[in-house]
């Protein structure tokens, strides 16, 4: 019995001594720092008039005032300012796509991707499901999604904006 004991020990040390441990993971490259500016400009980009009908609603006078203020607020590299006065604007038309959208915009300006992406997700829930709006929607989810490591699904929010296009009937 005690032959049998050293016997299981030895094997056990033996075996133990074989085993590899685990490579130490390689901590993932930082990513390099987004140029905001151009993912901003990638989405309007998406979002220019293609060959679909677009119909804007009339827009409120007052909310007018807003978005203009927000406009030179953005140019003036003013982004949460411009984005409080869409708070202003949101606040006399809840859930305007247009606004929403912007407000994601403003978000991928600060770097607040997560924040980016819920304003561009609700923007689409809104708004219409075809059009400039909605690529914008789809570019700024992916945009998002990319900046915060998760690639497969960026792919997935950039193959979903293309279906936002519809082509033109064929006119004979």
């Amino acid at each position: 019995m005690k032959l049998r004991t050293t016997l299981v020990l030895a094997l056990t040390a033996l075996l133990a001594a074989c085993a590899t441990h685990p490579a130490p993971q390689a901590r993932p490259a930082a990513r390099a720092k987004a140029d905001t500016d151009a993912l901003v400009a990638k989405v309007r980009a998406a979002g220019a008039q293609g060959v679909e009908l677009e119909v804007q609603p009339l827009r409120d006078p007052q909310v007018e005032d807003l978005r203009h203020e927000a406009e030179a607020l953005e140019a003036a590299r003013k982004f949460k300012s411009a984005s409080e006065v869409l708070d202003l604007a949101l606040a006399i038309v809840p859930g305007d796509p247009g606004l929403l959208q912007w407000q994601a915009e403003l978000a991928l300006q600060r770097r607040a991707w997560e924040r980016a992406e819920a304003l561009a997700i609700e923007s689409f829930e809104r708004g219409p499901k075809l059009g400039g709006l909605c690529r914008r929607n789809w570019a700024t989810i992916g945009h998002a999604r990319t900046q915060r490591g998760a690639v497969t699904a960026a792919e997935v929010a950039f193959r979903q904006g293309d279906s936002c296009t519809v082509a033109p009937p064929v006119r004979m």
